[in-house]
């Protein structure tokens, strides 16, 4: 089965689908997030995501009065997250230049009203972020748009994953193993979980969300299969935000999609031949003929 998003046909043999996770890691500034976008277009990535939240309502209650030093002074966590938050015009400005940089464009909405405003803006499909996994009310108000949906599964069990799935009920779902430790080590990567879920979810795209340093469990993603590959991004590790630590700069995701492009190249079709230029050394190697 095939999933396509904007022009892209994602799973059935087709090119790993490369997802440039801004995320909040633009720190409110419409300027960074331009940035960015031109970091995933220039390395070649296909999409770049970003996360839209109604703070009153996706900021956990326990944490809202929380004080959380930031670039612009203490200030509440609820708080925080109004500040860094993009709204209508500021998201029609940067949706605008990612696709002019030619790239889809979409996010991943954490309450209801968020995947009103998102739909609003005709994005071509919607994430579900893996801390929404298990929240009924946004999947099916996903559902309903009728849109292509990106699920991650990271802290999350198999019985959690399956009623999300039935909750969703489509063939538009594309599937991501993920694992949510930022940033998360190679100990918790558990990509044989690819294949699991391809067994699982006979005919759903099965893809990877990464939050790991480096680039060797998403390169081992693809080779196990992965039909589309997610990363964070940033302009640097160092800078402030709880995502930069597990993101990667834009040399290293330029050696992302390259390395994966030449993965896909070389997994070939698993048929045997005898390929050209392995002609010249067969006539001077080969003391026996067949």
């Amino acid at each position: 089965m095939t999933v396509s998003i904007g022009s892209h046909v994602i799973g059935g043999g087709r090119p790993a689908y490369v997802i440039a996770e801004i995320g909040l890691n633009h720190n409110g500034d419409v300027e960074i997030a331009k940035r960015l976008i031109d970091v995933a277009a220039n390395a070649g990535a296909n999409a770049v995501k970003f996360q839209k939240r109604t703070p009153e309502i996706a900021t956990p209650e326990h944490m809202r009065d929380v004080q959380r030093e930031t670039p612009w002074g203490t200030m509440s966590y609820l708080d925080y997250r109004r500040r860094v938050e993009f709204g209508r015009d500021e998201y029609i400005e940067v949706g605008d230049y990612a696709t002019m940089r030619g790239l889809d464009w979409f996010a991943s909405p954490w309450d209801v009203p968020s995947v009103e405003f998102l739909e609003e803006l005709n994005v071509v499909a919607h994430k579900v972020a893996s801390a929404s996994l298990t929240d009924t009310e946004l999947l099916e108000a996903l559902r309903e748009t009728g849109k292509p949906i990106i699920l991650s599964t990271g802290m999350s069990t198999m019985d959690q994953i399956d009623r999300a799935m039935d909750v969703l009920n489509t063939d538009r779902v594309i599937l991501m193993h993920a694992t949510s430790t930022y940033p998360m080590e190679p100990d918790e990567a558990n990509i044989r979980m690819i294949s699991t879920l391809r067994d699982r979810f006979a005919g759903v795209p099965i893809g990877y969300s990464g939050h790991e340093r480096g680039l060797q469990i998403s390169l081992a993603a693809v080779a196990l299969g992965a039909v589309a590959v997610e990363r964070h991004i940033t302009l640097d590790r160092t800078m402030w935000g709880s995502d930069h630590a597990a993101s990667l700069e834009p040399g290293g995701l330029e050696h992302l999609v390259r390395d994966i492009r030449i993965i896909e190249t070389a997994l070939g079709d698993g048929v045997k031949r005898v390929f050209p230029g392995e002609q010249a050394p067969m006539a001077k190697l080969r003391r026996v003929g067949a």
